[in-house]
């Protein structure tokens, strides 16, 4: 009876970091993973899933939903003609190279490194919606060869940290004079590939531990995952309505606190 009733509050606890997280992408525009992988760290830790692969489960757990919600996200985006496709398609080779590296980097890095690699991110990013950082124009988007390490770097760094890349491809695309609607859609797109490449390769590099838990393949535990995806999915569209309504400046400045905690914890 008792083990029933902790599986029960596990599973609802998924199924609200699902909501928590789709709520707050489509209201603030910031995608799952920001919120998903500290979530899950904590989570896992209090689970008892092995401690020195505690974030490599966190970020696969977390790539595998974003395939999903970015196939979701970016199809939305496209009915509104907002998808860059050429600047996609440009930008995807780069981004699966650097994915499938990035994976094999987090593979090699201890739990450790990379919940502080994140904490760190975390607080950038807090820096960032905090102070309403925003990249002056400077230049036009690169040639091929250019995009193409662009798509890398952006891959790899994504992969490692477990998100969907926006907070970095979003940036990158204004820099270079993408207007942020489209800044924004085409980053969406380029989700896609990131989660796929990262989620297939660290399931690849998982399927060596040897002490993998019941309930996973590789670094991704399928009851966290599908649970997360259920409810993000559901409760994205609801956070993008509410962006019309509620006073989304002022809550990203209280989102910018909680995520610069949330950082310092994983720091220290």
């Amino acid at each position: 009876m008792g083990e029933k009733l902790t599986d029960l509050i596990i599973l609802s606890t998924y199924l609200l970091l699902g909501m928590v997280a789709g709520i707050v992408g489509g209201l603030l525009g910031l995608g799952g993973g920001i919120i998903i992988v500290p979530s899950l760290l904590f989570l896992f830790m209090w689970q008892g899933l092995p401690a020195d692969v505690l974030m490599h489960f966190a970020v696969a757990t977390s790539l595998f939903t974003i395939v999903f919600t970015s196939v979701s996200s970016s199809y939305a985006h496209h009915k509104h003609k907002a998808v860059l496709w050429p600047q996609v398609f440009l930008l995807t080779p780069g981004i699966i190279a650097g994915a499938i590296f990035g994976a094999f980097i987090a593979d090699c890095l201890s739990s450790d490194v990379l919940r502080r690699a994140f904490g760190i991110f975390e607080i950038f990013v807090a820096c960032q919606i905090g102070l309403a950082v925003k990249p002056t124009i400077q230049r036009v988007l690169p040639g091929r060869k250019g995009m193409l390490f662009a798509g890398a770097g952006i891959g790899t760094l994504s992969t490692i940290l477990g998100i969907g890349g926006g907070t970095i491809t979003v940036p990158f695309l204004i820099w270079c004079q993408i207007d942020i609607r489209k800044a924004v859609a085409t980053s969406s797109a380029c989700g896609f590939p990131i989660a796929l490449a990262g989620t297939l390769t660290m399931i690849f590099t998982g399927l060596d531990y040897s002490n993998l838990p019941e309930n996973t393949i590789g670094y991704v535990y399928w009851p966290a995952a599908v649970a997360i995806l259920f409810t993000s999915v559901l409760f994205a569209p609801v956070g993008a309505k509410l962006a019309h309504t509620m006073p989304v400046n002022s809550l990203k400045r209280v989102f910018a606190i909680v995520l610069a905690c949330v950082g310092l914890r994983m720091l220290f």
